[in-house]
Formats: C-alpha cells, sequence, structure tokens
C-alpha cells in the first residue's frame, strides 16, 4: 500500500464516527471518491453514495459501514464526572483506566479517562467481576458539575482515542478497523477502476448505523436497488490464543482477504470472486456462515425482491476494542480482488442459483 492510500485509511480511522454521528468521516470518503466516480450524493439517512457510470445494465453496489462503537454522555455528577450509555457492544471490561477522546462543545476535543474503583479498596464480591457501565464514569479533570459542562453536553460522543500504529511491517492497530477497511476498500476500487471502461454500474457506499442494527445497508440497497451486492467487514481471527479453530475455522492476519460461503452468499457471486483472486493470484482464505451473517450483506441480499450478494472480510483481531489488529497487506488486496470481479461481470451474466 502506497503511502497516499496508507495516509487516507489513517485519516478515517482517526476521524470520529459513532452510529448517527458518521458526518465528518463521511466528508473524508466524498472527498476521496469524488475524483474517481460520475456522482456522489448523501442520502437523507447519512449514507454517502458514489457512482460511477458503467455501459451496461447490471448495478452493483460495494458497502462498507462508517460508523463504530462508541459512547454518549448521558448524565454529569455534581462533582463533574461523566456517565455514558454505549453505541453498540461494548466489553466494559476493557474500558477501566482506558483514555477516551471526549467530543465536547464545538467539537473541542476533551481528554478523559475511565474510573473505576481501585482493586485496593474493591468488595471481595466485585473483584473479577465485569463492571456494568453504570458503575464506571470518566474522569475529565474537572472542579465540579459547573465545570464539566463549561466544555460536555449532554449528547456529546466518546471515542476510543485515534492513532495507528505499525505493529510489525504490514501488521498494524488502532481503535476502528470495524469498519473503516470496508469504506477503504469501497473507495478504493473507484481508483482501481478510474480509467477503466466496466459494464456493470459501480455503486461504492459509505453506509452509516450498522452497529446498532444494520440500517444504513438497508435505506441505501433500497434506494440504488442493486442486481448485486458486495459487503466489505471485518471477521474475527482465530490466529491468536483462546480462540477455537474447530468454531471459528482457521482465519489468520496477514494470509489474504477472507471470502465468505453460506446461505447469506450467492454461488454464482462467490465463484466470480474466486475467479478474480485466481486472475489476480490473491490468496484468500474462507469463512463459513452457516446462517445470515451480522454484516450489510445481510440487509442487502434481502433488498426489494433479493439482491446476489457476497461477503469479503478482513481477518481482525481484538474485535470491538480499542486497540483492533489488521493487516494493510490483506486490505489492500481486498480492493484488487474486488475491482477485478467487477470487471467479470456483464449484462449477460447470470446469478440465478
Amino acid at each position: 500500500m502506497d503511502k497516499s492510500l496508507k495516509k487516507f485509511f489513517t485519516k478515517l480511522v482517526e476521524t470520529p464516527s459513532p452510529s448517527g454521528y458518521e458526518q465528518k468521516a463521511q466528508q473524508v470518503y466524498r472527498d476521496f471518491v469524488a475524483e474517481y466516480c460520475d456522482e456522489v450524493k448523501t442520502d437523507v439517512h447519512g449514507n454517502v453514495i458514489a457512482h460511477k457510470k458503467g455501459d451496461g445494465k447490471v448495478k452493483i453496489m460495494i458497502s462498507g459501514h462508517v460508523d463504530e462503537i462508541g459512547f454518549m454522555v448521558n448524565y454529569i455528577d455534581n462533582d463533574g464526572y461523566l456517565y455514558v450509555k454505549p453505541i453498540g457492544g461494548i466489553d466494559t471490561s476493557l474500558l477501566p483506566g482506558l483514555r477516551v477522546n471526549v467530543y465536547g462543545k464545538d467539537d473541542k476535543i476533551v481528554r478523559g479517562v475511565f474510573g473505576r474503583i481501585p482493586i485496593h479498596i474493591m468488595s471481595p464480591e466485585n473483584k473479577g467481576k465485569h463492571p456494568k457501565i453504570h458503575e464506571l464514569w470518566i474522569d475529565i479533570g474537572a472542579k465540579d458539575k459547573k465545570d464539566a459542562e463549561k466544555k460536555v453536553a449532554i449528547g456529546n460522543i466518546v471515542t476510543f482515542s485515534p492513532g495507528l500504529e505499525t505493529l510489525n511491517k504490514d501488521v498494524i492497530t488502532t481503535k476502528a478497523t470495524d469498519n473503516k477497511v470496508g469504506v477503504f476498500v469501497a473507495a478504493v476500487i473507484l481508483k482501481h477502476l478510474a480509467d477503466e471502461k466496466t459494464s456493470a454500474h459501480v455503486y461504492s457506499v459509505s453506509s452509516v448505523q450498522e452497529e446498532i442494527g444494520i440500517r444504513g445497508a438497508r435505506t441505501s440497497a433500497f434506494s440504488v436497488d442493486p442486481d448485486v451486492g458486495i459487503a466489505i467487514d471485518v471477521t474475527v481471527a482465530s490466529d491468536h490464543p483462546g480462540t477455537d479453530k474447530k468454531s471459528l475455522g482457521e482465519i489468520s492476519v496477514g494470509k489474504g482477504p477472507v471470502v465468505v460461503v453460506g446461505p447469506n452468499i450467492n454461488p454464482k457471486v462467490h465463484e466470480l470472486l474466486h475467479q478474480a483472486a485466481e486472475n489476480k493470484k490473491i490468496k484468500v482464505q474462507t469463512e463459513v456462515a452457516s446462517r445470515a451473517t451480522g454484516t450489510d450483506a445481510n440487509a442487502i441480499q434481502v433488498s426489494r425482491g433479493g439482491v446476489a450478494t457476497g461477503l469479503i472480510s478482513i481477518a481482525n483481531r481484538y474485535m470491538h476494542s480499542p486497540n483492533e489488529v489488521i493487516s494493510l497487506n490483506d486490505l489492500y488486496d481486498a480492493t484488487v480482488l474486488l475491482a477485478e470481479f467487477i470487471k467479470l461481470i456483464n449484462d449477460s451474466t447470470d446469478f440465478t442459483p
């Protein structure tokens, strides 16, 4: 991955975008894709849809959800401590002592830390237990409630601390690979295809509110009305301690994009994704999803009269944590794979099972 694309990805993951508050990250996406598409628009739900025209009739929708998990300020006590509600699935055991960004009044960043009773004075029955979210607070160093309210208001959003770090060669860690990787792929596909003529119309969608119920993919798929839909997301890597390959399958960071197979996936789409990988000599991994997936592919497949759907995932360690881990090589290969997939499709391609 070249420096310009890594810079774009870094900007995506560092821009806050909890569900319902995706606007700033969506602008990052719009700024990138504007050069490579014929039209870009934002719908009333907040989805950003970039359209590259094709010569034929087939419409392909590529969807990555831009929203990340986070928090909303729900209460400020008399001593100036903030209490929050989660946006999306949060493992509260990870939070005590964690530094966070509170996006306060006028979007000014207020630094804070999740507080909890120290282990030294914790009751025996609470030691080792996962705290409930209302048992934790965020300390912003305020003197009291009045002082806190000068900087922060009820409803302000909170995210894990931004920052992308390289662990080893192409292996990186950051707070929101889930699912800025999908937005990155949807955008970079358009760059790959910028000087290519395709039969298919390509709609690259940065969708919203996946983390609270796969909502943006549902509304954008309805409006685009695609023939083919590909979701890009992350999936749980099974290459670290504590995972069970007999349950999860063998999914590793750095061993290629993950092509998902199962009832949520159209057989012809699955076949063509493998054909594209073979054409480009890209190594791919296989994940079995024996039921509807918890991704945008779920909503896309059953939109209107049905859509021929596929799912490409990026292996991700420590999902929904402040430090998710992926391979940038896996991420870039996914962009090349899907650009080739699009070029294989024309008006005569039959997706009927």
